[in-house]
């Protein structure tokens, strides 16, 4: 199970400033009430992803198992929640757990990317999976409509079981589709945001696709679940981290910077950065006052960036909190030869493991921080393995809701990201978007 070590946020003798453990105690009462308002909505049912780790899979299990073995790539058809927890599970496991099969995830409208997509791939051995809850994502279905035509054209008698649509149960034109041309779908589900989605067929069916353990991965999110409904908050990861953070950010320290020593886990700190962002960056307080909250979130990689942002972090501004994730054990690993004993500037290092070089970089980093008096904790990975990143993505979602309730705020709305997408439908020429239209163009000519 992960760990998280928190000492160098809380008390910590060898970091100038550390938050004092009174401070902790001094809001019990504000964090049983924020955990006695989770208890509440998730009772009402506006948190759906705290039940995900008791769905049934057999659905996506039996889909799998009966795929034509021609199958060998799947490409996810996506933006934001539908698309980053795809490739933070794929990409986290795809050579710790051996998979065998390949996830790509198109997440932008870039042509070029597009392009180098198609170029990657087999056509005849590959399955499109359109994910958007809407149905009317303009990213997404721009994708799906380029996609599709091109199926229909090269394999017109069989283009409908290439294609995959993950959309609403009931709702939206995907599920209209879906239905009338006998599509296999998917669901996402009604109570659970995109941001929070990757535990659900959003990013259960391209994992389990690829060969990834998706009932380990659940067994996680339910033991780290379960860990987080303690009342200790010293024994609750999610709860502690979220009031840290909470705390350090009424002391100015508004960037979240998340350092995973792992090249696997790097694109979980992407998954990590919209579910923050997205999550705690709001201009209105539930009383409608206006407050400007948030923490930017910022990812780096060990050792790559202690030669790009560490400089800055450890001796520019005193604005972030800095989270590690590392890794005890790697499924592989190498020797270093110590092919020039006389040299002493590289013999050191004859004998030693990458990995035993990796986790002492990250712990040097640490020391060096702490010397600076800058916060930063670490979340602990035994290995990189299904169970444990189901463990990380229900901590990090539970963390994410409660500083919402800390900071008195909507955790599971975005509405910065709908005027972008309502200025795109006028800019695009949508139907029912006159005003919008005439208000760019008044714009663009200022």
């Amino acid at each position: 199970m992960i760990r998280f070590d928190h000492r160098n946020l809380l008390a910590n003798p060898f970091l100038a400033g550390a938050m004092r453990p009174s401070r902790v105690l001094d809001y019990s009462e504000k964090v049983q009430d924020a955990k006695a308002e989770l208890n509440i909505d998730h009772k009402a049912g506006t948190l759906g992803f705290y039940d995900l780790p008791e769905q049934s899979t057999q659905h996506i299990s039996s889909f799998v198992q009966q795929l034509d073995p021609m199958f060998d790539t799947m490409v996810v058809l996506g933006i934001g929640g539908s698309a980053l927890g795809n490739k933070a599970i794929y990409n986290a496991l795809k050579t710790e757990a051996h998979l065998k099969r390949r996830v790509l995830v198109y997440d932008n409208v870039d042509p070029v990317f597009l392009h180098e997509i198609l170029g990657q791939i087999t056509l005849e051995k590959t399955l499109f999976n359109v994910i958007t809850k809407s149905g009317g994502t303009a990213e997404t279905m721009s994708a799906y409509m380029i996609l599709l035509d091109l199926l229909q054209r090269k394999f017109p008698s069989d283009y409908r079981k290439r294609m995959i649509i993950t959309t609403d149960k009931e709702k939206g034109f995907l599920r209209r589709i879906a239905d009338g041309e006998g599509y296999s779908s998917f669901i996402v589900p009604g109570n659970v945001g995109g941001r929070f989605s990757v535990l659900s067929d959003v990013g259960l069916l391209s994992s389990a696709f690829a060969g990834v353990d998706i009932k380990a991965m659940l067994a996680g999110a339910a033991q780290m679940r379960d860990l987080c409904d303690s009342a200790d908050i010293m024994h609750n990861p999610a709860l502690l981290n979220g009031l840290l953070h909470f705390l350090y950010m009424r002391e100015g320290k508004n960037i979240s910077v998340m350092m995973p020593y792992s090249n696997s886990l790097y694109d979980f700190a992407d998954w990590y950065r919209q579910l923050w962002a997205e999550s705690l960056g709001k201009r209105y307080d539930l009383k409608g006052r206006e407050i400007y909250v948030g923490q930017t979130p910022v990812k780096a990689l060990g050792t790559t960036d202690q030669h790009s942002q560490i400089q800055l972090y450890t001796e520019g501004p005193n604005d972030k909190v800095i989270t590690f994730l590392s890794v005890e054990h790697f499924e592989h690993d190498y020797t270093i030869p110590n092919l020039h004993p006389e040299q002493e500037d590289i013999s050191y290092l004859g004998g030693k493991k990458l990995s035993e070089l990796l986790n002492a970089e990250r712990l040097a980093t640490e020391i060096a921080l702490c010397k600076s008096g800058r916060p930063n904790a670490n979340l602990i990975f035994p290995g990189i393995d299904a169970e444990n990143l189901g463990a990380a993505i229900m901590m990090y979602e539970i963390q994410t809701v409660f500083t919402g309730k800390l900071l008195n705020i909507n955790p599971l709305d975005q509405p910065g990201v709908e005027t972008g997408k309502i200025a795109t439908f006028a800019l695009m020429g949508k139907k029912g978007y006159d005003k919008e239209r005439e208000e760019i163009a008044d714009y663009t000519k200022s």
